[in-house]
């Protein structure tokens, strides 16, 4: 029985000892040399703090230094929080306001940022003072210490008002999601992994664990190769990868570029995607181009260690179509509750998806009374504590018995006298011909529904407006059009709402 993640990684040092493990361009290692350096890493925090239970920051750069680091709080019988080196200070600050941690684990250069904004330099423990290439000690006394609900990190997610919420993910509900994955999807250590999440972001999770739990490959892609899809097909055709797992708007992005069938990507057998809607239209162009991959939707907030339903497409959707998210995940029950709390189980009635099971995050750090408002009692369960958490998510049940997603409860708007998804508005949108991607937000103050989008000459108010006659009825009309070269995204590679609305509205 496993008690630790660490289980894996000392599993595969064993079984595939020189076998690549992680490349980032810069530096390669085995899963011996990540186990040796996430040792020695771990043997270096004990003695600058010599405590366990206690969070630790990864300070560094997107690199393969950030994974040893892991695993080493990891072995030290301590949690990680990472956070990226090109935040301002002020967001990392409300980070280390929240996290309050014993120690940060950073490069000399990036820390400067810190201490100039008043850190105390002794808080760091610096990856180069670390002699990554001692002996490592041996392992079996720090495994001990550990046992599966410990926490094995701390996201922060920003919240609806602007604060970060520190999600805390125990090393069980890692060990549960990871297991899943291999069974479903059929995980060897053949797999050849291209890394497009940020390692703040949870949808990494499934990257750095099928790596380590199965001896899988993993390709940190430079960032700067998705700037330009050229260059990022041909780096995938260079390695080799044979599966990946990013965002909707790098596909979208890929499929958009009509490069995808002048690269040979036929190793590509597992294309895996979560975060945000898939559009039908541009993973119809995946799908006519790689006919041989599986293709899967992965749905699940950071609350519940990045997925809990999944959807392998398995029919033809037109482009207009939504694509369905599913069914939930084994050891993983979803429920509808409508406003009174009372279970969803026909077709077409909206309800708010909420989950129930081992993958649930422990709650929010240091943070009780937000934890208290979305991880309540189980409404359907009135003999014993168990808790579900409510995502805030509306969908509903298809004529398949398959999920769909309807959008953010914050996304449902009353206009008109109507209420209104605007997923809804987006997915038809999304579905025209000359349309690249698109995103509608409400402008409260003058009540109209504001579109933003990217797409062909052809692709004004007009055009716009003509096609969705027989789509969406004319109070679902968006109202507001912004055509611009590119749609801003966030830092987890989502369209940024906030960012447009306080710019254009």
């Amino acid at each position: 029985m496993r008690n630790s993640v660490l289980c894996y990684l000392e599993d595969t040092a064993k079984k595939y000892p020189e076998k690549l493990a992680i490349s980032d361009g810069n530096k390669e290692i085995t899963f011996s040399q990540w186990r040796n350096e996430a040792l020695c890493i771990a043997r270096a925090i004990k003695e600058k703090v010599n405590q366990t239970k206690i969070p630790v920051l990864i300070y560094l750069p997107k690199s393969t230094d950030i994974l040893v680091a892991f695993a080493g709080v990891l072995y030290s019988g301590n949690f990680y929080t990472p956070t990226d080196v090109k935040f301002p200070f002020p967001k990392v600050n409300s980070i280390l306001e929240c996290l309050q941690p014993k120690l940060i684990i950073s490069d000399k250069k990036s820390a400067q940022k810190l201490i100039e904004n008043g850190i105390p330099e002794n808080k760091f423990l610096f990856i180069e003072d670390i002699n990554l290439q001692e002996e490592a000690e041996n392992s079996e006394e720090l495994l001990n210490q550990i046992i599966d609900t410990d926490l094995a990190y701390v996201l922060f997610t920003s919240g609806s008002t602007g604060v970060p919420k520190g999600v805390a993910i125990s090393q069980r509900s890692i060990m549960d999601y990871i297991d899943w994955l291999i069974d479903e999807f059929d995980i060897t250590e053949k797999e050849v992994i291209a890394n497009q999440a940020p390692f703040y972001f949870d949808n990494s999770i499934l990257d750095i664990y099928l790596c380590m739990s199965q001896g899988a490959t993993l390709y940190i892609t430079p960032e700067k190769k998705f700037l330009f899809v050229s260059n990022l097909l041909e780096y995938l055709e260079s390695k080799k990868v044979n599966m990946i797992f990013w965002v909707p708007s790098a596909l979208v992005a890929v499929a958009n570029s009509g490069l995808l069938g002048k690269h040979d990507l036929s190793n590509i057998k597992k294309v895996l995607f979560c975060g945000e809607v898939m559009p039908n239209k541009q993973l119809n162009v995946w799908r006519k181009e790689l006919p041989e991959a599986i293709y899967a939707n992965l749905y699940g907030p950071t609350e519940i260690t990045d997925v809990c339903a999944y959807y392998r497409v398995n029919r033809e959707f037109a482009d207009d179509e939504p694509l369905p998210i599913g069914n939930a995940c084994k050891n993983t029950d979803i429920i509808l509750l409508d406003d009174n709390n009372e279970k969803i189980e026909e077709a077409d009635k909206i309800g708010e998806l909420c989950v129930r099971g081992t993958s649930l995050s422990v709650g929010y750090f240091s943070n009780e009374e937000k934890t208290k408002q979305v991880f309540i009692q189980n409404p359907l369960n009135p003999y014993y504590k168990e808790l579900i958490y409510c995502t805030g998510d509306l969908a509903h049940y298809n004529e398949y018995g398959e999920i769909m997603f309807d959008g953010r409860k914050d996304f449902q708007i009353k206009h008109r006298g109507y209420r209104i998804e605007l997923g809804e508005i987006e997915t038809a949108i999304l579905g025209l011909e000359d349309i690249e991607t698109a995103c509608c937000v409400y402008d409260n103050a003058k009540q109209e529904i504001v579109l933003f989008y990217v797409g062909t000459e052809e692709a004004d108010r007009k055009y716009i407006r003509k096609k969705l006659v027989n789509q969406l009825p004319s109070y679902m009309f968006p109202t507001g059009y912004y055509k611009l070269e590119k749609l801003p995204y966030n830092d987890n590679g989502k369209i940024d709402r906030k960012e447009l609305a306080n710019t254009y509205l």
